[in-house]
């Protein structure tokens, strides 16, 4: 096995066809739209028992469907599995000329290219796997993979991720399958063991810096977004040993970024909230944030890859949040650029808001407390019936911004008396806590995370439209802009509503188009 920046190669024993298909399933995990994967090997290797493997796993919910070779019709696209296929057989082409009659290069803007007889190609993409089968009886079938250009990374990754799984399975039989992530850059697979869950793999590689937008530093530096899988093992294992139902850490190499996760199972409170299941968990998340406001947080914890800093929930971070209204939003709806006199004045007025949530200790703010990432477990008692998942941005901020992100949900509707209802069950068991306790100054601190988590929100959805190829977020802008709406009416934030009116009414007037212009 080597390792150069832009080339990786790997062998793999293939003694059967179990093992032929197992390698299908496993690169049906890693690959992506626009992918090629290069087939290569003679007649009976097996590169259409790679290629039916590979397409199979990509549509487990679609049974053993039929995938025929393509011998004769060159080309078989499959339009239904998670990623789009476009299967090809080159076998029969006599002129690299004639490839350029099959429109590949246009499939491969949204397919995946599975390739046999990629030789007849004439020319090959700087970014490929090629796969070479051997079929040498006397020496042992086996597949080498080489990853080209980008796939040199990923290929590494690949055969990292296997041996990691490997040493947590300790000689067991565990399956790996796709799982759905969230809308971030890192992996999941669910690893199952004879049909029950063994654990959530997360593939979470430290995350370059990315360049500079102020003062020499970089967003992520500047909001407190975890790079590394750190993060993940040190909130996780603190949050756990406190009683509260975050995943236990099974297996780590925290080196490489790898984790194994105790699976919670799929009980999402969306998917919830969709069956009409709503005010039971609502109620029991709200407890926890009760429960996490009466304790003292730490902000460094050790971990096996040295020590974790929990970053304040300063008003950098929180104001280069609210920008991406500006960033986003703003261009979107508008055509052009937010101009530099509004961006400052924008600037002011949040940081005049900001003290209003400064009133008590500060505590762990998970940043995504919403529908996505909690997890339903009625079978735990009291605060674990809560799973806490994708808590690796968590910062030491007012407790206000987690509830405002749990019960002014940006993907899911809330009634408003329900929302009341709930904080008035977490202002009870405030009270309860701490004698003091002022309901005036925390709903305008409430007021503030609310408007702010929805302008960034804002921001986030449309940057997932236009730099992620991820159109689906635009449906919930006239939710958002109706939560900024709303949060902008509390009589402390008279004047950033004010500026809202005037400069960017789009942002609070829910009734109008999501589309925007550039949509």
């Amino acid at each position: 096995m080597t390792e150069q920046q832009d080339f990786y190669e790997i062998t793999r024993d293939l003694p059967d066809e179990a093992a032929t298909v197992a390698l299908g399933r496993e690169l049906s995990l890693f690959v992506k739209p626009g992918d090629w994967l290069l087939l290569s090997g003679p007649l009976g290797a097996g590169k259409s028992t790679l290629a039916r493997a590979l397409i199979h796993a990509l549509a487990p919910e679609h049974g053993a469907f039929e995938v025929p070779s393509p011998t004769f019709t060159l080309v078989q696209p499959y339009d239904f599995t998670r990623i789009p296929v476009a299967h090809v057989d080159l076998y029969r082409i006599a002129d690299p000329y004639e490839v350029d009659e099959l429109g590949l290069e246009d499939l491969a803007r949204t397919h995946l290219m599975l390739v046999e007889w990629p030789d007849r190609l004439e020319r090959l993409p700087a970014d490929r796997l090629e796969i070479a089968l051997s079929d040498d009886v006397a020496a042992g079938r086996s597949a080498y993979l080489a990853g080209h250009g980008a796939w040199a990374e990923r290929l590494a990754r690949m055969e990292r991720a296997r041996q990691f799984v490997e040493r947590f399975a300790k000689g067991r039989k565990i399956e790996r399958r796709f799982l759905q992530g969230d809308a971030s850059a890192r992996r999941y697979e669910r690893l199952v063991e004879e049909g029950r869950a063994a654990g959530i793999l997360m593939d979470m590689p430290e995350r370059p810096d990315g360049p500079p937008i102020r003062d020499g530093r970089s967003y992520d530096e500047i909001a407190h977004l975890a790079r590394s899988a750190r993060a993940v093992w040190a909130v996780n294992t603190v949050l756990a040993e406190r009683g509260f139902s975050a995943p236990r850490i099974l297996a780590e190499d925290l080196r490489h970024g790898l984790l194994v996760l105790e699976d919670l199972g799929d009980a999402v409170y969306g998917r919830l909230y969709a069956e009409g299941i709503m005010e039971e968990p609502l109620a029991a998340a709200v407890d926890v944030l009760a429960a996490m406001a009466a304790q003292s947080w730490p902000q460094v914890v050790a971990t096996p890859a040295g020590e974790h800093v929990i970053a304040p929930y300063d008003e950098e971070a929180f104001l280069i949040e609210a920008e991406l209204l500006l960033d986003w939003f703003w261009p979107f709806v508008k055509g052009t650029p937010a101009d530099e006199a509004a961006k400052a004045q924008y600037r002011k007025l949040w940081a005049k808001a900001l003290p209003l949530t400064q009133a008590g200790a500060p505590v762990w703010c998970l940043r995504d407390y919403h529908s996505p990432n909690l997890i339903w477990l009625p079978e735990r008692k009291g605060l674990a019936r809560v799973g806490l998942i994708d808590t690796q941005d968590a910062v030491l901020g007012p407790a206000a911004y987690d509830l405002a992100s749990l019960l002014q949900d940006a993907r899911v509707s809330i009634p408003q008396a329900l929302e009341e209802a709930m904080l008035q069950r977490y202002f009870a068991l405030r009270r309860q806590q701490e004698a003091g306790f002022d309901e005036e100054v925390f709903r305008a601190a409430y007021a503030v995370m609310g408007a702010q988590r929805a302008a960034k929100v804002l921001g986030i959805f449309v940057r997932l439209k236009l730099r992620d190829g991820k159109p689906g977020y635009l449906r919930h802008l006239p939710r958002v802009k109706g939560l900024l709406a709303r949060n902008l009416a509390h009589p402390a934030l008279g004047e950033l509503r004010a500026w809202m009116e005037q400069n960017l009414p789009e942002a609070i007037t829910p009734e109008k188009s999501a589309e925007g212009n550039g949509a």
